[in-house]
């Protein structure tokens, strides 16, 4: 037997590649996800970037900027509507037909709505309220532009200074 066989193979710490491929990985997980899942027809929520699944992640609307729209939040939160929202962009267009059926156009303002129609608590029952269409237009800018990196399924609360 040779001398080669007979020893106990020994434990090897892992290879500093090694260790720098473990590290993307669970960096950059959630963005390869986000890429690969399409292709493959995957319907996994592995919760949004930086957040734990069930998670609700807090964002502080600029009420300074949007004051209609925000005034209108936390109105439409006062008289009952939740208060968070849960993204669903797909049921975005319908959400809005069936929150804003029967509720008739103004010249000179748009509909605003509470839940948002990107929420999947939004829809029939929605409080509605009629801004002025800059401030309810820059708002849901800012929203989308806040929210684009979340995945379908996270729960988002507005704060307001």
């Amino acid at each position: 037997m040779s001398k080669k066989n007979s020893r106990k193979k020994q434990g090897r710490a892992p290879s500093l590649i090694t260790i720098v491929i473990a590290v993307m990985l669970a960096l950059f997980a959630p963005q390869l996800y986000k890429l690969v899942a399409p292709l493959l027809d995957l319907n996994v929520n592995i919760g949004s970037i930086g957040t734990r699944t069930g998670e609700v992640v807090k964002i502080e609307f600029p009420a300074d900027r949007y004051p209609q729209t925000a005034n209108h939040i936390q109105e439409a939160i006062e008289k009952g509507e939740s208060s968070v929202c849960t993204i669903d962009r797909d049921g975005a267009k319908g959400n809005r037909e069936d929150s804003l059926r029967g509720i008739p156009t103004k010249k000179g303002f748009d509909r605003d709505e509470w839940p948002m129609a990107m929420c999947r608590e939004g829809g029939a029952g929605a409080d509605i309220e009629y801004i002025l269409p800059a401030d309810n237009r820059g708002a849901g800018s800012w929203v989308g532009n806040a929210l684009e990196d979340y995945p379908d399924g996270t729960q988002v609360e507005f704060t307001f200074k």
